[in-house]
């Protein structure tokens, strides 16, 4: 017993000293504004805390959302440095939280309730004694009716339009009368990992490093003029995303991905790339494409007041053309990377995702890999395997318009 309470007050040790030096950190840095340090849930299906660890006090907002029922706390300019593992397991009423950037000074909590809940109270408690800042919010089992009441009388007006959108929104129109303009989509962002590997590494951040090599290489022809929908670590609603190629007159919308499976759905490995079809062309690109479409649903943003015009800019199939420039980048790209990289067995699919549902543009979306395979994520993450296939990507992007240039300007 005696080494029992030994082995425990060390452990108890480790774990203050991690959290200590998460806090020296943060406080080492005031100027870049209030740093998150640790996060945790307590309690049971009657009452459950969730407490977010700061070094300082500051505002915040929360509210709920329905379908699925989740919690979210928005915090302006704060910064996370939470252990690698936070949110990933849940207690009581909360299944599992993520964390992160939703937008350019503006940071994003989400609770991922098991069911019905209600924000019981709210409160901060300031740094003292060496403690941090302690942000908290209780929660209580509630039942629909009353979740739905409380959403909609307090849920907050999400942004319509993102920055990533703002900021290409200036020179779109350059676009229209200069050379090509390739869209660069790298998958995911902020609040939103995306896939997880059981290592921890994030889809969210392999996506961001091959995309910004794949557009270096792009822009070193000087044959194209590259926009990327996100050049850091953030948030971007998936409307937004089209609307970017739609606004710079994109002659080409590359959507850069990876994906992971469970372990009851086996095991799989390689690249894949996708076209938008009506009907998926098998059972695993239609659950891959139903788990990117809720992306947004994922960041905590209600979907529920999407206006008609939106709808059909995303669901309007009918440029056939469209279509067929799609399917021609997609062969010329798997021609391209089997020269590259390990393609999956069924190396070309389609299904309906809505990031390559503009009807004026091009667009294809590149799983790279599957982070569920501790093989494809060695690749992953190994900066001469980004290197060399983000030159197969990018060679495929000038035999397709040295070949098709006429036809797509």
């Amino acid at each position: 017993m005696r080494f029992v309470g030994v082995l425990t007050a060390l452990m108890l040790g480790l774990l203050a000293g991690a959290s200590s030096a998460r806090a020296a950190e943060a406080e080492a840095a005031p100027a870049k504004g209030i740093v998150a340090i640790d996060a945790r849930v307590a309690g049971d299906d009657k009452r459950t805390r969730f407490v977010l660890d700061l070094n300082g006090t500051i505002d915040f907002a929360a509210f709920t959302l329905a379908d699925p029922y989740r919690v979210i706390l928005d915090f302006p300019n704060v910064r996370f440095n939470l252990p690698t593992a936070a949110g990933r397991k849940g207690r009581g009423l909360v299944s599992a939280f993520r964390y992160g950037v939703f937008a350019p000074g503006k940071a994003r909590v989400v609770l991922d309730a098991t069911g019905p809940v209600a924000i019981d109270r709210t409160f901060v408690v300031g740094q003292h004694d060496k403690q941090p800042a302690r942000l908290v919010v209780d929660l209580v089992p509630t039942d629909r009716e009353t979740f739905i009441r409380n959403a909609a009388a307090k849920a907050p007006a999400n942004p319509s339009v993102s920055a990533a959108r703002v900021a290409v929104e200036a020179d779109a129109q350059a676009g229209k009368s200069g050379p090509p303009v390739i869209v660069i989509d790298p998958g995911h962002g902020g609040i939103d990992s995306g896939a997880i590997a059981p290592s921890g590494v994030e889809e969210k951040d392999v996506v961001l490093t091959v995309a910004k090599k794949l557009a270096e290489k792009l822009e070193r022809t000087k044959l194209f003029r590259v926009v990327l929908t996100r050049y850091d670590d953030t948030f971007v609603q998936l409307n937004d995303r089209v609307q970017i190629a739609r606004m710079n007159d994109a002659k080409l919308f590359i959507s850069i991905h990876a994906d992971s499976i469970s372990r009851k759905e086996g095991e799989a490995r390689g690249a894949t790339i996708y076209t938008v079809s009506d009907k998926a062309s098998d059972a695993e690109a239609a659950k891959l494409a139903d788990k990117e479409n809720k992306a947004d649903l994922i960041a905590g943003v209600d979907l529920s007041n999407k206006s008609d015009d939106v709808a059909n800019i995303l669901f309007d199939l009918a440029h056939r053309e469209t279509r067929n420039f799609s399917g021609l980048f997609a062969r010329t790209l798997v021609g391209r990377m089997q020269s590259a990289t390990l393609m999956h067995k069924t190396p070309m699919k389609s299904a309906g995702f809505i990031v390559l549902r503009a009807p004026d543009v091009p667009s294809v979306l590149l799983e790279l890999g599957f982070l569920s395979s501790p093989d494809d994520v060695k690749l992953l993450t190994s900066p001469a395997w980004r290197e060399t296939v983000a030159g197969a990507m990018a060679d495929a992007v000038q035999n397709f318009f040295q070949s098709h240039l006429a036809e797509v300007r």
